[in-house]
Order: structure tokens, then C-alpha cells, then sequence
């Protein structure tokens, strides 16, 4: 199965939203708190080549996007091809 990442603050009610459609379709993920460790800011700058919102979601080290690039590839039957690799 493939590692999935999400970037996050905890102010965000789309990071609440896309955490809460991970853990109903059975998703395992790690979250990375972007306003509160520096060090995951570091790497959310460097993985996301310096996106601006959250959540951004990493799977197997590539960025998806956000909340709408998860539901659309959910929605298009790719997001398990992505996650069973």
C-alpha cells in the first residue's frame, strides 16, 4: 500500500475534511502539522515545490494536490490504482 501524507494546520476545515474521507475509505495516512513544526514547513516547501494551501496530500512522495484533487481522483476510479501501488 502506498504512504500517503497529508500537510495540515490545524485551523483548516478542508484538512479536517480530507482526514475524515481518508479514515472512512479505509485509508492509512500521516499528517505532517505545517503551523506548528517547523521542520515538517521545511519539507511541505520542498515536497509541494512551494504551494501555498493545505492540505496537500503526498502519495508514495508524489503531490496529488488538495481536498478537490483527492475527491476527483476518487470520484474518477484512480485513487485506488494510486493507493494499491
Amino acid at each position: 500500500m502506498a504512504r500517503v501524507k497529508i500537510f495540515s494546520t490545524a485551523s483548516c476545515p478542508f484538512c479536517t475534511k480530507t482526514k475524515q474521507l481518508l479514515t472512512k475509505w479505509n485509508i492509512p495516512f500521516e499528517e505532517a502539522m505545517i503551523d506548528s513544526d517547523m521542520a515538517a514547513r521545511r519539507e511541505f516547501a520542498t515536497v509541494t515545490n512551494g504551494a501555498r494551501t493545505v492540505p496537500q496530500i503526498i502519495i508514495d512522495g508524489i503531490c496529488i494536490g488538495g481536498f478537490t484533487e483527492l475527491t476527483e481522483l476518487h470520484m474518477d476510479d484512480k485513487l485506488d490504482h494510486l493507493i494499491e501501488q
